[in-house]
Formats: C-alpha cells, structure tokens, sequence
C-alpha cells in the first residue's frame, strides 16, 4: 500500500498498516526551495516545484497545492496582490461589494481564464504528474461561500450585513457557491484526490448564525462537488470548533480539518466514525517552536487518542498551514512518528 492508497483508504475508514501522515504544506515550501512568497502564490512552475522538492524532501503521504485564500476572490473581481516579495496575495484597497448590484456585476465562473485559476490548475496538473500515483494530491479550491463573502465585503461590513443586510449576503453567497463548483470541478478534472476549502470567518458568528448563513452554503458545495466528482470533500475551519463541531458534521464533508483548539478526543466522540478527522497538532508552539521531542509527544498522543477512540478515517498532521519558519527537523520528526 502505498501513500496514495493509505490516505484514500483511511478516508473511507478502511484498516491499513498505519496512519497517515501529512502536514498542512503551503508557505513552508517556498522556504524549502529558496523563493519569495509572491513567486510561488503567482507563478505555476515555481508553486509546483516547491511542493514538489517538499515532497522529495520529506516523503508525507499527502500534499497540498493551494496558493493563499483569495484565488476565488480574485476570480470574481476583487483586487489581489502581495505587499511585498515576502508574502502570499492578499486583498487591497477597499472591499468592491457594497450593494446588490455590485454582486450582480460578476461575470459567470470561467476556471480556464479569470485571474489565477488557470495558473493554480496548471501548479496541480504539475504536481499530480510529478508525485501522484504514490501520493495523494490535495487541491484547495479556496473558500466556501461564507469566507468568500467577507473577502468581498470586508469582514466588518459582513457582519453588520448578517443583520441589516441578510438578503445581500445570501446573493454573494450564491455567486460564491458558482465559484467554488466550477474551481473544485477543474481541479478534480485535472488530477486532484481530495478536494478541501477553508470557511474560518464561519467559526466567529456562532452555532445559530452559522446555521443559518454558513452551514447550507457549505452543504450544497459540498454535495455538489461530490456529486460532480466523485472526490472526498474536505471543510477546514481554523480556531476552537467545538460550539459548531455537530453542526459542522451534517455538512456533507466527508473530512474535517481541525486545529489544537479544538480537544481532539471530544472530536472524535461528536463526528462519530463515518466522518474523517485531520489534524490537529499545533503549527505554532509545537511544530515551529517545540523540539523534535516535543513534536514525537505530540503526535503519539494524537495517535493514542484517536485510537482509543477507534477513528479509522484519521490522518495525522498540522491543525494548519505550517509557518514558514518550522524547523526541517520538526517536519521529519512528525512524519517519523507516524510511520514508527
């Protein structure tokens, strides 16, 4: 069984001969290869390179080609760039959604021309031929509709609106759900296994408004990809996730991405075992800051819980992206602890 195969199988809660191993990889592999952030967030060879030589260098069972989290947002019209050399695209200026008609302007999803989809499909297509048959290949395909309506608006403005505006911020969701359904197709069509998105600002307006706003946004991507590609979905929502962790659990995801704040134990008890689990060591104070042993406790304390737990559909990695700044030996060290 290869990695490939191991990480598939976990996913569908199948037994294999170990858990899967794969930190969250963005960032830390231009640091690996020597380039600037903004090379590797804008330029298709460099991305997948980088991911590439992160997979030479460390042999996980999965990596990740995502570049930031404004992709969908810069597709559908918001203004996007770096700061400096030193750091992921990022929004600018002011935000351009402030009205009905503005989200009428946006232009249908076209993933073979607007901004860069077609360089993030090119970046995967690269790294599924290079790693692929022996190692899963996430694709971020961005945002969920929620987090897609606070790049768009500014995350202020969208929560004034969640109250003064609900019917605004449900048509910008519906553009994003068209969005996020015409990335994740292209690039499940060009090679992806696991499809994944982030819908942080989710977790910040509570079980009911999440409910009410996030959750049906979620649960219609979702089945939607799914049903268009056959692909595991995975729903990644940083910060303590414990007050929507149930809710989180009927969106359809067949994995959830998890981070330190977030008791790994009582996880594992809310999603039961026909959900996956994927984390939740911390990115700050263990894998960047801690010592090679520290990282070993960690893991194979996040190991013994999930099997005590009996969590089959497990796989062992950063509650988030890696920091840039993590130590090689950190890196190898988590791997090591899966593999014995």
């Amino acid at each position: 069984m290869n990695s490939k195969q191991l990480v598939l199988s976990a996913l569908r809660g199948e037994p294999g001969p170990r858990t899967p191993v794969a930190p969250m990889a963005v960032h830390f592999c231009a640091r690996l290869t020597g380039i600037t952030l903004h090379r590797y967030t804008s330029n298709a060879a460099a991305l997948a390179g980088a991911v590439i030589a992160y997979h030479e260098r460390f042999r996980p069972d999965a990596v990740c080609v995502s570049a930031d989290t404004w992709v969908n947002a810069q597709a559908m019209g918001a203004n996007v760039g770096p700061l400096t050399e030193d750091q992921p695209w990022g929004g600018l200026g002011e935000p351009q959604i402030r009205r009905l008609a503005d989200v009428r302007a946006i232009l249908p999803p076209d993933p073979a021309r607007q901004g860069r989809y077609p360089l993030m499909i090119d970046a995967l297509r690269r790294v599924v031929k290079a790693v692929g048959r022996e190692t899963a290949v996430v694709a971020c395909f961005d945002q969920y509709p929620f987090s897609l309506a606070a790049a768009l608006m500014g995350i202020n403005e969208l929560m004034f609106a969640l109250e003064d505006e609900p019917e605004l911020v449900r048509a910008l969701m519906e553009r994003g759900l068209e969005y996020g359904l015409a990335y994740g197709r292209a690039l499940a069509a060009a090679g992806a296994d696991v499809l994944t998105g982030g819908d942080s600002p989710a977790g910040l307006i509570g079980p009911q408004r999440y409910r009410e706003f996030a959750l049906p946004y979620e649960q219609r991507l979702i089945a939607g990809l799914k049903a268009a590609t056959g692909l595991p979905v995975s729903l990644h929502i940083c910060g303590n996730a414990e007050a929507i962790l149930p809710d989180m659990t009927r969106s359809g995801a067949d994995l959830l991405e998890i981070d330190q704040r977030t008791d790994l134990a009582r996880a594992c008890r809310t999603v039961g075992p026909g959900i996956g689990l994927w984390g939740n060591l911390d990115p700050v104070g263990v894998l960047a800051r801690g010592q090679p042993a520290d990282v070993r406790a960690a893991a194979h304390e996040a190991l013994a819980v999930t099997a005590a737990a009996k969590q089959r559909r497990f796989v062992l990695g950063s509650g988030c992206t890696l920091p840039v700044e993590t130590p090689f030996v950190n890196v190898e060290a988590l791997i090591a602890a899966a593999r014995g």
